[in-house]
């Protein structure tokens, strides 16, 4: 299987390494997806596919804010936004045996602001939030606090197994 992940950081105080952030992702879904009670249960079980995309957008917590209210109808800056489209859609569309998962928006200043409330480094909590991403994008979600404990649990196992 071949994964295809798209990065952009739009935010200028954070010189992030891109590169390092793609694979710790790679690796983060590469995991998830030896996990039975995530691969037997997410939007991509039973699908034909050879390829997996998605794309990450670095920036503000000013932009997550206007996505927020222009695409949720939630007037707040959030730390990561995720369009979960394969997931989210009746229609599942895979075209040359590609499927695009979606895109994860996560607000680099949030971040940080994290990081240092939890008293973690600014990369701990950006591979946390893009392990969180990942699992949105896989069709996972938190509305039930069994939901959000599965989540988080996945989670900390994920980083765990990459030693993050």
């Amino acid at each position: 299987m071949k994964i295809n992940i798209f990065s952009e950081n739009i935010y200028t105080d954070w010189e992030l390494d891109e590169r390092k952030f793609i694979q710790i992702a790679r690796n983060i879904l590469k995991f998830y997806l030896k996990q039975p009670e995530i691969s037997e249960n997410c939007c991509l079980s039973g699908e034909d596919f050879d390829t997996i995309s998605f794309d990450f957008l670095y920036c503000d917590s000013k932009k997550t804010h206007e996505i927020n209210r222009e695409y949720r109808e939630k007037d707040y800056p959030a730390d990561i936004i995720t369009f979960a489209i394969f997931a989210d859609s009746e229609e599942k569309f895979i075209f040359d045996g590609e499927i695009n998962l979606g895109e994860v928006i996560i607000a680099l200043d949030k971040v940080r602001e994290e990081a240092g409330k939890k008293n973690v480094t600014a990369e701990y909590e950006l591979a946390f939030l893009i392990s969180h991403g990942i699992l949105h994008l896989l069709g996972f979600d938190h509305q039930t606090m069994e939901d959000y404990n599965f989540v988080i649990e996945q989670q900390n196992k994920a980083l765990e197994s990459l030693g993050v």
